[in-house]
């Protein structure tokens, strides 16, 4: 047999300490605006569309040539308060985000449709709803006070970070001004299609990426999702789930060649060093949460479990290894990494092994005749925004976590169902669709886990003590490659030399097949860091689709920001969204043309 998987690859001013700055009396801070500003509130602007009319953009005067051509002292320092003040009233008067959910919180009293990990449960893993109410106060006052007294069950890990969402940020859109439609409804049908792609995503995890096309595995979770029709939300060709469309998703390049990004593969020049990318992965056939009395004990929030690992290195070829890389990565590492790539010149320089990609074209210093950049558009300044925004849009991520949605994980919808079809039959009858209990990827959970329904779980704590919508991991990834899609020239390049890796892993030989651009595999690289999670058993499809775009909302915002403080020539950014819209950032707006 052929160890070149080419063979097996589809070529296709101060506040007191009495003002409360809490979600709620936000609102009312936010409050009191008339006319123009009150229409921009009531809309959402920022969670109605990522693009904005131009004439949105002289909601921001233009302060930047008074700001860098004062003397230093008092007049420096009101010009660059006045441009402060200028992004500030901007966003202001884009009004508060407006935040709809999915209505499961009212529709169930037992709060059956909601995030409750670490709190006390009964013996169907329904929360006690004197804990999840201890929650809500909390959310509805803001005070530090009341997240201190949340209830929890004896022992279980600690909550994660409930009041990030609260922190302010001093440049951007704020955390709770970009918006995100609600996820799908416990009762729906586009949920329990995303549950039947979670399960095969379980039973997938040792297959290799290449194999797709061959494995009878896949050959089954494709014909179970293309059951669901429309309501299945997954990329598709002439309407239907392929191998090449299998767990991937929209955006431009994504759907091209391998599965797993040329940056997560190439190896990464730091500085005089160079990183290989090999990672330590886990056992197959590690899993975990497979009984209901482990499930139980993983939702009072106590950790049953230990990991097991390979005990080599190899690059990631297959699901198990992209769950155990998104397990512990740092908040902005594969983002970095692919920075690094693109912004370092191929061998044959002092310091090569990279790509050497262009900046983008609105660089003010592409082809200035007695200039470079550095701390401003040059390569540190690069580096240093796109790590920029990934706590930007953790916070935003957060806010929709905990003050907006508190969606359940896929492992506790996956707990519904071994409660429906063996705990308690029928328990939930007419909340769980129909539609779920005609795939055939239940008869394969169950003898997977010798006799449950539960969603097997890359990691012995099964998901983390946070809510699920949105993804932190995806709107990371959105904002970071948003901000690298804006920094270089991306659209219309190829990766040259592309790779891919020998079926064990163990190392990396050229790639033959349909071009892959620069663009493309940075798309693919959100995606494969977003659908990471959700392959591990983390989250949902529906998370990781509007965390990304999410991501996206907020890099943009930063980007018209940056448009506006510098002294060189009206830079500008031009690249395409993830849903392929063209998007021009400039003079503190956002276009759709240069």
């Amino acid at each position: 047999m052929s160890t070149n998987p080419n063979d097996r690859l589809s070529s296709s001013t101060e506040q007191t300490p009495e003002v409360d700055l809490s979600g709620v009396s936000r609102r009312k801070f936010l409050g009191g605006l008339g006319g123009a500003a009150a229409a921009a509130m009531a809309s959402g602007v920022l969670g109605a569309a990522a693009l904005e009319p131009a004439a949105e953009a002289a909601a921001v005067t233009d302060l930047a040539a008074e700001a860098h051509s004062v003397s230093p002292g008092d007049a420096r320092r009101k010009a660059a308060w006045q441009l402060r003040k200028s992004m500030a009233d901007y966003w202001y008067s884009k009004g508060a985000g407006v935040h709809p959910t999915n209505g499961d919180e009212e529709r169930y009293d037992s709060k059956i449709g909601n995030y409750s990990k670490s709190m006390r449960h009964n013996a169907f893993g329904e929360v006690d709803v004197d804990d999840y109410n201890s929650l809500l106060k909390a959310v509805q006052s803001g005070r530090a006070a009341d997240y201190d007294s949340m209830g929890l069950a004896p022992g279980a890990r600690k909550q994660g970070n409930p009041q990030c969402g609260l922190a302010f940020d001093m440049e951007a859109v704020d955390a709770q001004g970009a918006a995100v439609p609600p996820p799908p409804a416990l009762a729906s049908k586009e949920i329990a299609g995303e549950i039947v792609e979670h399960y095969w995503q379980a039973l997938l995890r040792d297959t290799n990426f290449l194999d797709y096309d061959t494995s009878p595995v896949a050959a089954k979770a494709i014909a179970d999702l293309n059951a669901f029709g429309d309501d299945f939300k997954g990329p598709k060709r002439n309407g239907k789930v392929t191998a090449q469309t299998l767990f991937r998703d929209i955006a431009p390049g994504t759907g091209i060649g391998p599965y797993i990004s040329q940056l997560m593969w190439l190896d990464t020049p730091f500085g005089a060093e160079f990183v290989e990318r090999k990672i330590w992965t886990l056992k197959p056939g590690s899993d975990h949460v497979q009984t209901f009395s482990e499930w139980l004990a993983v939702q009072n929030g106590t950790v049953p479990g230990k990991q097991a690992f390979l005990g080599e290195r190899r690059y990631i070829v297959n699901g198990r290894d992209l769950a155990a890389w998104v397990h512990v990565d740092v908040l902005f590492q594969a983002y970095f990494n692919a920075c690094l790539i693109l912004i370092t010149p191929p061998d044959g320089s002092d310091v090569g092994g990279g790509i050497g990609c262009p900046l983008n074209p609105g660089n003010p210093y592409l082809n200035n005749p007695t200039q470079e950049g550095f701390g401003t558009f040059g390569a540190p300044a690069v580096k240093a925004l796109m790590c920029e925004v990934a706590s930007r849009a953790l916070k935003a991520s957060w806010h929709k976590k905990w003050q907006v949605h508190r969606r359940l994980r896929p492992e506790q919808y996956a707990g519904r169902v071994e409660v429906q079809l063996n705990q308690d039959k029928g328990r939930y009858d007419g909340i769980l669709h129909p539609s779920l209990f005609n795939a055939s990827v239940l008869d394969d959970v169950e003898s997977h886990n010798q006799g449950s329904f539960l969603l097997p779980i890359a990691f012995p704590e099964g998901s983390p003590t946070h809510p699920s919508y949105t993804a932190g991991h995806a709107t990371v990834a959105g904002a970071c490659v948003t901000v690298l899609k804006a920094l270089f020239d991306t659209e219309n390049r190829n990766i040259p030399n592309p790779v891919v890796p020998v079926a064990d892993g163990s190392e990396l030989v050229p790639y033959t097949g349909a071009p892959l651009t620069i663009e493309g595999e940075l798309n693919k690289l959100a995606s494969n860091i977003a659908t990471g999670r959700n392959i591990a058993g983390m989250h949902w499809r529906s998370d990781a689709y509007a965390s990304l775009r999410l991501g996206q909302k907020v890099a943009v915002s930063l980007l018209q920001e940056q448009t506006k403080i510098h002294n060189e020539t009206k830079p500008f950014y031009v690249f395409r969204g993830f849903d392929g819209e063209r998007i021009v950032v400039r003079d503190g707006g956002v276009f759709d043309t240069v």
